[in-house]
């Protein structure tokens, strides 16, 4: 298994599920193919529509480099990826320590959706590739009392500033997070229930993915 992505929250997931993939850092522009697609239509897309379009070009561009690299490749490439949901507005990632604190300080005490888009391409010698894609999305809700030294220190780690919502579910950030209603995985960067279903669609069953001598 490949996994198109450099996400350090993707890759422990696989390896907590006894997958160890090789990774690729897909080549896309991302804000360049989104204005592309809205110009092309006319409109915005909505946030199921950006992150499965997203991860489709991710695993599409990693599947082909792949295949121009080594034709006798046999196996799977997986594309993810993720926006944040809150009162009608979309959230990726903040970048800088101001939007993320503005941003905990209006989620504190609401509950918004992680939509996370995946691809999964099956790559054979000999054949043409193959591809199963879903959206997977889980509903976040945030404590309330969050003060803002806490928004402060939390920001002040770093941990928020390069992740979809400016929040993680399985560090730091899950303390201040009260309920997630959806595959938990979801949260973290991609939902393994989705991902296992598209693998089997693509005739493959999960447990033969895994490969970590250590479990």
């Amino acid at each position: 298994m490949c996994l198109a992505s450099t996400s350090p929250a993707r890759l422990m997931l696989l390896r907590h599920a006894g997958i160890e993939p090789l990774i690729r850092a897909p080549r896309v522009d991302e804000e360049a193919v989104i204005g592309a697609v809205e110009a092309h239509e006319g409109r915005t897309l909505a946030p199921d529509e950006h992150v499965l379009l997203l991860a489709r070009r991710k695993a599409a561009d990693v599947a082909a480099s792949l295949a121009a690299e080594d034709p006798e490749f046999d196996g799977l490439i997986i594309g993810g990826d993720s926006m944040f949901e809150l009162g009608g507005d979309v959230f990726g990632k903040p970048h800088t320590p101001e939007v993320a604190a503005a941003r905990w300080r209006a989620m504190r005490g609401r509950t918004g959706i992680l939509h996370s888009g995946h691809s999964v391409f099956r790559l054979r010698p000999g054949a043409p590739p193959s591809e199963a894609h879903a959206v997977a999305a889980a509903s976040v809700s945030f404590v309330a009392d969050m003060t803002d030294a806490e928004i402060d220190a939390y920001v002040a780690s770093g941990e928020p500033l390069e992740v979809a919502g400016a929040f993680t579910v399985d560090s730091l950030g899950g303390a201040f997070i009260e309920r997630v209603e959806g595959d938990p995985s979801t949260v973290v960067g991609m939902s393994l229930s989705t991902v296992r279903r598209l693998v089997a669609e693509l005739g493959i069953a999960w447990p033969d993915l895994w490969n970590d001598p250590t479990r």
